[in-house]
């Protein structure tokens, strides 16, 4: 439930805020007094586009920002609303409400904010969802498209949408088999060269037979071998360095020209931790042992040093056999990937998709055998869907029917048409609503049909009976009740107050019939300076009500007789409001017993 809403700097309106309480509230003020910015600020905090000319003239930016509760909204809703704003990063404040902000820059840019995080206007407009839905004048022309009118129908039936998720699923199973089967047929050559293509790179790349990091190790191997006088030399006088010339001609399979009679490292070191051991000094004795570890240290050098020159190549021939080897990995790291690890990934990856391509007379037999059956769960799931919908339709059409005719439209007739149509995502069926002046005339589609304030009360009459059996919503209807008068009006303020008994009702209006069912009634004043026209939001006392009311109905706040019918108004309208919520009461604890 929106709490309450604060706006600064958009439009008219420099800053400005209202509170909203849980069951009907209405906004009134004069033409151009700034209504519909306070709608256009909600539509912001949904995600709705942005629009710098809606800006205050001089103002860098326009903020909109909103508090939602969730006390009253059903379990499931609330979740679904935690859970978007959870996966967004952000969190409900210490009193566990949701603040949404929108800021429109006057350049065009714009910044949203949920619980406490910076969001995408999607994520915004996700959110609310959940929570909030607007009913306007733009709304009423959506209403005119098939699509909307389907969505209508299967929200009338809660089995419908169950039927049409589950029809939506074997759909979609028949559209991919069914494209798949379109594009082997239709791409037959061109998948035959594919595979050809693939199983040329395939086995090429089986005659090399390439090993994981096998180009690195390669590479390494070459460089020792261009090094090899240079790494031996190295290796050997190390070596004869520390063990002495004998046990290099040993590690070298014979003399290699070093001085025999040159004492080892080894032997020094031996010598001097003789030297050392055989003290009585504490000193000399831990510098013994000391010495001790570097002989060890010194031996696992040379036993090292020994491996090495055992491991260097002698073979002339086995830099060129590395030589050639790399030639042949360098081809393939051309043609398939940046390192031998990548080219052995590709021919995976290569097979894989060779596995998938099958363009065989056996496997083009079977995928349309798939299909055929895939094409008979969904013709089954669609028959099903549409033998509820037209039921649906049926007791959809009589009941906005007896709906209307509460609401001064006591001849017309609405219907619900639907028409077999080719199969879709949302079934087979196209549905169209109809209006009939009375119950001898032909029904006609609604945009050719209803006037604008027809239109609006199909549309509220719609709302009144899909919204049956919701709690904790709220709704926002954005002068739905336009080209409406007279008894009419009394009839649409006394469905708002039925449909606020359960949720809560934000409704903008200029029918003194409606705004007297208010729970809260709001007024939007406007300023006029000689620089400047700006707007606010007051929250009207009884007396005040009184004085808007008298001005609704003809301009009369100030006289006596302007005041007593707005008072009767009022009186009347709260009174058959009482009686309202206790009838649905009454209802709701015969349905829960």
């Amino acid at each position: 439930m929106l709490a309450d809403i604060a706006i600064e700097n958009l439009g008219v309106i420099p800053a400005a805020s209202a509170e909203f309480s849980s069951g009907l509230t209405v906004l009134t003020g004069e033409t151009g007094a700034g209504k519909t910015m306070v709608v256009t600020g909600l539509r912001l905090l949904c995600g709705g586009r942005a629009d710098a000319s809606r800006v205050r003239t001089g103002s860098p930016q326009a903020v909109v920002e909103g508090r939602f509760i969730t006390e009253g909204v059903p379990q499931d809703i609330v979740e679904r609303a935690t859970g978007i704003v959870s996966n967004a990063g952000g969190a409900a404040d210490e009193n566990g409400e949701f603040l949404a902000v929108r800021s429109v820059n006057a350049n065009g840019r714009s910044k949203a904010h949920l619980g406490g995080r910076a969001v995408p206007a999607a994520t915004l407009n996700e959110f609310s969802d959940e929570l909030l839905t607007i009913h306007g004048q733009n709304d009423q022309l959506r209403l005119l498209s098939a699509e909307r009118q389907l969505d209508a129908l299967d929200r009338f039936d809660p089995q419908l949408a169950e039927l049409r998720k589950a029809y939506g699923a074997k759909y979609l199973t028949w559209k991919t088999l069914h494209r798949d089967l379109e594009k082997r047929i239709s791409s037959r050559r061109e998948l035959a060269q594919e595979v050809d293509r693939l199983q040329f790179a395939i086995n090429e790349i089986d005659e090399v037979a390439p090993q994981p990091g096998e180009d690195k190790e390669l590479l390494l191997q070459i460089r020792r071998l261009q090094d090899v006088d240079t790494l031996r030399e190295q290796a050997a006088s190390a070596l004869a360095a520390i063990d002495g010339a004998s046990s290099l001609s040993e590690a070298m399979g014979g003399s290699q020209g070093f001085d025999d009679a040159q004492e080892s490292a080894s032997d020094q070191l031996g010598q001097a931790e003789s030297a050392l051991g055989s003290s009585e000094d504490p000193t000399l004795k831990a510098l013994s042992a000391q010495l001790g570890e570097i002989t060890t240290m010194l031996s696992e050098v040379s036993m090292e040093l020994g491996g090495f020159l055992s491991d260097l190549p002698a073979d002339p021939q086995a830099l060129d056999e590395l030589l050639t080897r790399q030639q042949q990995l360098k081809l393939l790291t051309r043609k398939y990937a940046a390192d031998i690890d990548g080219v052995i990934t590709w021919q995976q990856k290569a097979q894989v998709r060779l596995e998938s391509i099958d363009i065989s007379t056996e496997a083009l037999d079977k995928l349309k055998e798939d299909l055929k059956k895939a094409e008979l769960a969904m013709n089954k799931a669609a028959k099903k869907l549409s033998t509820l919908r037209a039921k649906a339709a049926k007791k959809l059409g009589d009941t906005v029917t007896e709906e209307l005719q509460g609401l001064a439209m006591q001849k017309a007739r609405f219907v619900v048409d639907i028409r077999t149509v080719a199969a879709g995502p949302t079934g087979m069926d196209q549905v169209e609503f109809q209006l009939a002046a009375n119950s001898l005339a032909q029904p006609r589609p609604l945009a050719s049909s209803a006037s604008g304030g027809e239109l609006s009360r199909v549309m509220l009459a719609l709302e009144v009976i899909l919204s049956a059996g919701t709690t904790g919503t709220t709704l926002v209807f954005d002068e739905v009740d336009a080209g409406v008068g007279g008894r009419a009006a009394v009839e649409i303020g006394r469905r708002l107050a039925r449909l606020a008994t359960a949720n809560q009702v934000i409704v903008v209006t200029h029918l003194p019939q409606v705004a007297a069912y208010a729970d809260t009634h709001l007024h939007v004043a406007k300023d006029v300076h000689e620089k400047a026209v700006t707007s606010g939001v007051e929250t009207l006392s009884y007396e005040r009500r009184i004085e808007e009311l008298s001005r609704m109905l003809a301009g009369l706040e100030d006289t006596a007789t302007g005041r007593a019918h707005a008072t009767e108004l009022l009186e009347r309208a709260q009174r058959e409001k009482q009686d309202i919520c206790a009838s649905e009461n009454r209802e709701l604890l015969a349905a829960s017993a």
